[in-house]
């Protein structure tokens, strides 16, 4: 059987692929697919054209701005690299075999790949905000028309889906699915942390985001819909420990197991090796267990044991699923268990009435993920992801959860409203893997 390196390689044709948002994550994987064999970069855009064009200057490709379908056709035809301000101008065109969306729009994020999917491209979401609001929508979408829509590879959830595939394949259960997190400081703001943000060249929101855990909570989030998980307790527990092998010393995963609530999303502050994922696997099988009990490396007790990953290597990993659904029709991650979990806001001060909200990373909110009941109620969360703009009409205490009753949801009316029909399709569980 050819390697997929080999069959990109014999493709009749390279796989015309757009890439939304040039940020550090979507200029990388502009780049890489410049360098991957297979791959072709037709288009890239962003609202600041500017950084379009610098990622078309870091390819070394010959360029043009564009902003009609004529213009976009001509580029396309002579094999110049699309650049445009307009997203949607790329996700409308058929000549266009996969996008990519990495831009951090949330709701226009949605936009993007919902147009893609109706003009029969691949939908590949390095925009995992996107993807936890509306995913469950999109993938009803993409399973209508034929398309394949699925997680990016290169990112936590997806790293933690692969193990999670070889330790199914190898007739181990999962128990526990995880994340190693180096730092947390839920009060965190664009302005304490910039310094750090800019040592990394950063956005200072996003870094924010990072810091205070609400990135990672939408992350776990969108595993937990994919692979049908649940949570201890809102925000997960994470448990700070040295090594990542000291995990048995502070979860009862025979207790958990007897529970019958496995699998459970959750993390681990400040364990080595840091920035890494990892599984808890259970099997009963004896002749298994005693194989582990020789086998290096050291990966538990038993019946528990313990598998990580000590990377992932964003837009470096990232074509792999990209390639996969082109020539596979085959999805690393989607909500095929809808939308089980989400991330609400929590105050990260005493907030006041009038008081707009900042969304995700800002000064006045972090996010912890929940469990999201199938019925609507009076206490129903506000989703973090679109809670830029809302005003508040009562006061929240710090450390308050905000409810949706608490807010004037304002300009974020749209998304919201959107939110509700992907939260309305959510769906009885489906065997693990079925798309």
């Amino acid at each position: 059987m050819s390697s997929l390196r080999q069959r990109l390689r014999e493709l009749a044709r390279p796989i015309r692929t757009a890439i939304i948002g040039t940020g550090s994550i979507g200029t990388g994987l502009a780049y890489q697919c410049g360098i991957t064999p297979g791959f072709h970069p037709a288009a890239v855009a962003d609202v600041d054209i500017a950084k379009a064009e610098q990622c078309a200057r870091l390819m070394n490709m010959s360029y043009e701005i564009v902003e009609n379908d004529a213009q976009l056709t001509s580029a396309f035809d002579r094999g110049v690299l699309a650049v445009s301000p307009d997203a949607l101008l790329l996700a409308a065109s058929d000549r266009v075999d996969v996008m990519i969306e990495a831009s951090n729009a949330v709701y226009e994020g949605a936009l993007h790949a919902h147009t893609a999917l109706q003009h029969g491209q691949h939908v590949v979401m390095m925009n995992y905000e996107a993807e936890l609001m509306y995913g469950p929508l999109l993938l009803s979408q993409a399973r209508t028309s034929s398309r394949v829509y699925t997680c990016a590879d290169g990112d936590q959830p997806t790293a933690i889906k692969q193990l999670v595939d070889d330790i199914e394949l190898w007739n181990l259960e999962p128990v526990m699915l995880g994340n190693i997190k180096g730092f947390h400081d839920r009060y965190t703001d664009p302005a304490k942390i910039a310094p750090e943000a800019d040592k990394r060249r950063l956005d200072h929101t996003m870094c924010s985001a990072y810091t205070d855990g609400s990135k990672l909570n939408v992350e776990m989030a969108v595993l937990a819909n994919g692979l049908g998980a649940r949570i201890l307790r809102p925000g997960m527990t994470g448990p700070r420990m040295g090594s990542i092998y000291d995990i048995f010393q502070h979860f009862d995963f025979e207790k958990l197991w007897r529970s019958g609530d496995a699998p459970i999303v959750d993390y681990v502050l400040g364990a080595r090796p840091k920035g890494g994922v990892f599984v808890i696997g259970y099997t009963d099988d004896a002749y298994q267990q005693f194989t582990f009990s020789w086998f290096p490396p050291d990966v538990g007790p038993g019946p528990f044991y313990l598998f990580y990953r000590p990377y992932h290597l964003g837009h470096i990993e990232a074509l792999r699923c990209a390639a996969e659904a082109f020539l596979d029709h085959s999805a690393r991650l989607a909500p095929v268990f809808g939308m089980r979990t989400n991330v609400f806001c929590y105050a990260k001060r005493d907030l006041s009435a009038g008081e707009v909200l900042d969304g995700m990373g800002g000064y006045l909110t972090y996010g912890l993920i929940e469990a999201v009941d199938s019925k609507s109620d009076t206490d129903e969360g506000l989703p973090q992801l679109i809670s830029g703009g809302a005003r508040l009409i009562r006061d929240v205490r710090k450390d308050s959860r905000i409810a949706l009753k608490d807010c004037d949801p304002g300009p974020c009316s749209q998304s919201y409203g959107l939110y509700r029909r992907a939260r309305g399709l959510a769906q009885p569980a489906p065997e693990r893997g079925a798309l």
